[in-house]
């Protein structure tokens, strides 16, 4: 039932945006405590408490996430129970901080600009966890246009499946678990108006995202500026990684609303 929330919801945003279906941590390594701004969405159903995908916190009481994921939450009658920061998801001990989410208005929007932006709003402040950093205007097209765009990586991070595998003998390829904080490497694929695209080909040396990574952020090289948040990708989750820009004039109309903008 869990995974088939996440794998619908990605699903539908796909068809959306023409692109597959996606997004967990590929080819990637636990992030310990190398990435403790960065957070994950705790829901909850008639068997109890999980994740459901992945965020970053961009204000000491402001949680960056993906609208298809906010969503989802009324969609299919699950129980917003707020946000953990700890690495390792434990529905018994893990702290959870509430809030209440704010999906964008005008979610889903068009192929061209899906407005997959959301944030949770939290009843109090983190005090203890300093905020990521969100880019300035404009960052990526002034990159773009210095070509140093050109083979730049981005760190991709979340609590989502990861990478499928297959013991010889035990039938079909699975995705492995989630629950989990981890991090991998992409390169730079291609940019348009409001998406950035990423190459995850575990072949080219790429790591990138899965299904439960979607709201999760995608840094600047090892840097704490946040480029971009994962929406969606390709089924296998090995191609692709689809991210929406946050240095676009609507990104930052939105999240305006709620935090100081670089």
């Amino acid at each position: 039932m869990r995974k088939a929330i996440l794998l619908l919801a990605t699903m539908a945003l796909a068809i959306l945006l023409a692109a597959g279906a996606a997004l967990a941590i590929t080819y990637g390594q636990p992030d310990g405590n190398r990435h403790p701004y960065v957070g994950a969405l705790v829901v909850a159903d008639e068997e109890g408490e999980f994740v459901l995908c992945s965020g970053t916190l961009i204000a000491p009481d402001v949680f960056l996430t993906a609208a298809h994921c906010t969503a989802a939450i009324e969609q299919f009658g699950l129980e917003f129970r707020g946000v953990t920061f700890d690495s390792v998801f434990a529905p018994d001990t893990s702290m959870v901080y509430p809030g209440r989410p704010y999906t964008h208005p005008d979610f889903p929007g068009p192929s061209s600009d899906a407005k997959d932006i959301a944030v949770v709003v939290l009843d109090e402040e983190v005090t203890d966890i300093q905020p990521a950093l969100l880019p300035s205007a404009g960052l990526l097209d002034q990159l773009a246009n210095d070509g140093a765009l050109k083979g730049q990586r981005f760190t991709a991070v979340g609590y989502g499946a990861t990478e499928r595998t297959h013991e010889p003998g035990s039938g079909a390829p699975v995705f492995g678990e989630d629950g989990t904080r981890m991090y991998s490497v992409s390169t730079f694929a291609a940019l348009n108006k409001t998406f950035l695209r990423l190459s995850q080909n575990p072949s080219t040396g790429n790591g990138g995202t899965c299904y439960g990574d979607s709201g999760g952020p995608n840094f600047l090289g090892d840097s704490r500026v946040i480029a971009s948040i994962t929406i969606t990708g390709d089924i296998p989750c090995r191609a692709t990684n689809v991210t929406y820009r946050l240095d676009t004039p609507s990104a930052r109309e939105f999240l305006g609303q709620f935090v100081v903008l670089p």
